[in-house]
């Protein structure tokens, strides 16, 4: 049976005073979670601060991206090993923002899911299809090419060790969620096409959900056979509406 995972992406959305207030909170009704594993990625300045505040507690931390390389001239990026150096052990990777806004490629997600594993952190890998893509039909053309590109590069067995994050690109920060069905029919059809390399890798891989999940769609769409839980955005900001989200696990 796969845990329920549920991380929360701050974005480009933090001050220290904020993140004390949120992670506190977080912090304080964390025993209330007795199912899913809780992470939450902040932006690079503020991973320090989230490492003291969550020491030795159960929330886990992660990175919102990070460049392939080592080390060198490559002003503003962040390493795989700056990240661990703040105690996270999770990224995401191709978020559909990364990909629109930066022209990040499947070559280059790839390369940043290989990055990731090299270095031993786990990659929250996202997918996922623009409206367009899904009005013409496309969603299932466009999350196998992104998927591909990730098992070409480092192969099927690396999806042990690595969290699929399907986000329906036309559903993040519109308040349009996807059915249910819908978003139940994508992650069966993302499990299908991990089979197809690896039956057990596919049953055993988490698939989260994130598409504008929030407290309100929450259980419903986590009690679906292959939504393994949620990538959250805007309800990540705040304490009470993460936890209603993280007990629907």
């Amino acid at each position: 049976m796969r845990q329920t995972i549920v991380a929360g992406n701050w974005k480009m959305n933090a001050s220290k005073e904020t993140v004390n207030t949120l992670v506190v909170g977080i912090l304080e009704g964390l025993h209330n979670v007795k199912n899913a594993k809780v992470i939450v990625c902040a932006s690079s300045p503020y991973l320090s601060q989230v490492e003291a505040l969550a020491v030795h507690s159960q929330l886990n931390l992660g990175a919102q991206d990070l460049n392939v390389n080592a080390s060198g001239a490559f002003t503003g990026e962040i390493s795989a090993d700056m990240i661990k150096d703040f105690g996270a052990e999770y990224v995401i990777v191709g978020h559909s923002e990364r990909r629109s806004l930066y022209g990040e490629t499947d070559e280059i997600v790839a390369n940043k899911v290989k990055a990731a594993l090299d270095n031993d952190l786990t990659p929250l890998f996202c997918i996922g299809e623009l409206l367009e893509e899904r009005e013409s039909g496309n969603t299932e053309a466009v999350v196998t090419r992104q998927i591909n590109a990730v098992i070409a590069k480092v192969g099927i067995e690396a999806f042990k060790n690595i969290i699929v994050a399907y986000e329906p690109v036309w559903a993040i920060g519109t308040g349009v969620t996807a059915t249910p069905q819908q978003a139940q029919d994508t992650h069966a059809f993302i499990r299908s096409l991990l089979a197809e390399n690896d039956a057990d890798i596919a049953q055993t891989t988490p698939i989260l959900y994130g598409g504008s999940m929030n407290p309100a769609n929450a259980e419903e769409l986590i009690a679906c056979e292959d939504i393994d839980g949620g990538l959250i955005g805007g309800a990540s900001l705040k304490a009470e509406d993460f936890l209603s989200i993280c007990k629907a696990g």
